[in-house]
């Protein structure tokens, strides 16, 4: 995700505005006193290599974007004078598994060199689809990464699809819809977080939050052990550090991505063109 909302940044000539637009969306929902939440799931890392001068500086930008849409929930928050945090209404992941070796399945001799991921048993699930739901009442689904040569409109052709059901919208129940879409929403919840709670109901509720959060949170602590350990489903907390002034730091203890290194928060270079990573 990347937007020109950073100031120091703002002639880089990434100028979609679907993270602001998410950031603000919460903020109105904040100025209006209603419960909102946003969950974004995001790969743990771009496709290639997570220590490259060209991912680390995707990486960069990417941290960049997450403090610009917190530092504006985080003033919202500050201007009501609630007793809130910006990750009680945002909140990014990121996907991964371990499994064991099966019984059959012959270890490798002890002279082969083995890869960091293949000796603990842990890899990143790679986030391909692009897609987002709504209110549980629409489903937007596309090609389109949330980048700008995605969305510029004059470089990649991309295709997306809305649907919604005209009976099962806020509108026409006068309550939460439980539709297709619902349904949808909670197979993905019920696969990525293990199980489903009641809570889950009330995707915008600030217990959900927590719950996820929670899930989340020790399933990251889980994937990082040497020790090998079955997660509860496959979300993981995308290891940032989120300050009450919306700040985005490394998480301590979790500067580098495991196995494979490199910076989670990325690395400015000073040698690519920014239109080649934003």
């Amino acid at each position: 995700m990347f937007t020109n909302g950073v100031s120091s940044f703002q002639l880089l000539g990434a100028d979609n505005l679907i993270p602001m637009e998410l950031a603000l969306k919460i903020v109105s929902k904040i100025r209006a006193g209603e419960r909102f939440a946003v969950y974004v799931v995001i790969p743990m890392w771009p496709e290639g290599v997570p220590s490259s001068a060209t991912v680390q500086e995707i990486l960069y930008w990417q941290s960049q974007t997450m403090e610009a849409m917190y530092t504006v929930i985080a003033r919202e928050i500050k201007d009501m004078q609630l007793d809130a945090h910006p990750q009680d209404y945002l909140n990014f992941y990121c996907l991964g598994n371990r499994e064991e070796l099966p019984p059959e399945m012959s270890q490798a001799p002890a002279d082969d060199k083995v890869s960091e991921s293949q000796k603990f048993n842990r890899f990143m699930i790679y986030v391909h689809a692009k897609g987002m739901i709504v209110d549980d009442e629409y489903v937007i689904v596309g090609s389109a990464n949330i980048n700008q040569r995605s969305l510029a409109g004059s470089k990649d052709t991309e295709i997306a699809m809305g649907a919604y059901q005209p009976h099962h919208s806020w509108a026409a129940k006068k309550r939460h819809p439980h539709g297709q879409i619902y349904g949808y929403r909670m197979s993905l919840w019920a696969e990525h977080l293990g199980m489903l709670e009641e809570c889950y109901k009330d995707a915008e509720s600030l217990e959900c939050v927590k719950k996820v959060n929670k899930v989340a949170e020790k399933n990251w602590e889980l994937f990082t052990k040497d020790e090998f350990s079955t997660l509860q489903g496959h979300i993981l907390k995308y290891p940032l550090q989120i300050g009450a002034d919306g700040t985005v730091d490394s998480l301590p203890g979790y500067e580098n991505f495991p196995d494979l290194g490199g910076k989670i928060i990325g690395a400015h270079s000073t040698t690519l063109p920014d239109i080649l990573t934003t």
